[in-house]
């Protein structure tokens, strides 16, 4: 299942890489979706949060950080990426 929300009319969308064989194998990202159907590149998170151990908490990670670009472009007028 793939998580995703609508925050501020956007949609964001977990886009989660699974690399086997490591603790931390879930690589987190997303993708944004403008009002008028504008789909981003997958956008991953930050080097130092960009794996995590469990599946549910890299989705959760992906989408909290989804909103917060948003927020960022709409707020402060910073670019997705």
């Amino acid at each position: 299942m793939n998580m995703h929300c609508v925050h501020r009319n956007y949609t964001i969308s977990a886009d989660v890489v699974e690399h086997p064989g490591i603790p931390t194998p879930w690589a987190g990202g997303c993708h944004i979706t403008t009002p008028d159907g504008k789909t981003s590149k997958r956008i991953a998170l930050p080097m130092q949060y960009a794996f995590l151990a469990d599946l549910d908490n890299a989705q959760r990670a992906s989408v909290a950080h989804g909103k917060w670009l948003v927020d960022q472009m709409l707020d402060k007028g910073r670019e997705l990426h």
